[in-house]
């Protein structure tokens, strides 16, 4: 009779560990991506622990199997981990095949005079580890997608940062296009800035805005409504010769809203507006 292929490997798990950090160790593309030696080993050796322990007979022929809970769930983690700290899918995926290599070899070592059954478990064991391989992929992309979408979250938070530059007066520099998210993060800041400032002036400088089109002139007026509806004014600033062509062209009323061509000109209003009055003043020469 002959041993089931699980047995083999749960037997002979020392051996395929030991294949696999050589392989490992002959492909720089895998054994570069770790600072130390240990670090690569005790990782492997986690990896193949929790492999050789899920696999039965049910298992190694149905890689959807619930039993395969904590195999998939390792190599989930493992996989968004390598995504965070910057592994291309290509590396992953090199360090998930080789050890293919090592399970193919330990095979061929047990059933080098049975070609047959040989055959049988070796392509049990490569559709095995292939499985884990998508798993890898899918679970890589998903991760990235995870990092870029909360740096994309990031970014939105540090682009639109609110500035107290005086007293009762906020200001708002945007840079970049302003699209519908972006503007709901735009409106938020501010709103929550009037509301923990207690400001009744708020500035809006897009003067790093590229264009504004009717898109983003929708944004603007919202924004600006939504500041109004907290008792604050909005100064739009920033209000380019080529803008002021683009909205005179397109038809779009601003008629409602204060536009100053400057932040210096949307910062004397404010002034103005509070009753401030900033002066130079000359200071007296010292004997």
């Amino acid at each position: 009779m002959e041993t089931p292929i699980f047995e083999i490997l749960r037997s002979k798990k020392d051996r395929v560990l030991q294949l696999w950090l050589q392989v490992q160790q002959m492909d720089t593309e895998v054994s570069n991506n770790y600072n130390t030696a240990d670090e690569l080993r005790a990782q492997s050796t986690e990896f193949v622990d929790i492999l050789v322990g899920s696999l039965n007979e049910n298992t190694v022929q149905d890689f959807s199997s619930p039993e395969l809970e904590a195999l998939t769930d390792y190599i989930s983690s493992l996989t968004i981990s390598r995504a965070r700290q910057g592994f291309s899918p290509r590396e992953t995926a090199t360090y998930i095949f080789t050890l293919k290599d090592a399970l193919l070899k330990v095979l061929s070592e047990q059933n080098s005079d049975n070609p047959q059954q040989l055959y049988q478990d070796s392509i049990l064991v490569s559709k095995f580890i292939d499985n884990i391989g998508i798993l890898s992929f899918e679970t890589f992309i998903t991760g990235r997608e995870d990092v870029i979408f909360q740096q994309s979250e990031e970014m939105a938070e540090l682009s639109t940062p609110v500035i107290r530059v005086w007293n009762g007066i906020l200001a708002m520099p945007i840079i970049g296009t302003l699209d519908s998210a972006r503007t709901q993060v735009v409106m938020e800041n501010l709103l929550q800035g009037i509301v923990d400032t207690g400001s009744s002036i708020a500035i809006l400088d897009i003067s790093g805005v590229p264009a504004v089109d009717s898109l983003v002139a929708q944004h603007l007026i919202k924004t600006v409504n939504a500041t109004r509806l907290m008792g604050a004014e909005c100064i739009i600033s920033g209000i380019r010769p080529e803008i002021a062509q683009t909205v005179v062209h397109l038809g779009i009323d601003l008629s409602q809203m204060i536009t100053k061509a400057t932040l210096e000109s949307a910062l004397k209003f404010a002034f103005n507006s509070l009753q401030l009055e900033v002066r130079r003043t000359q200071r007296e020469k010292l004997n």
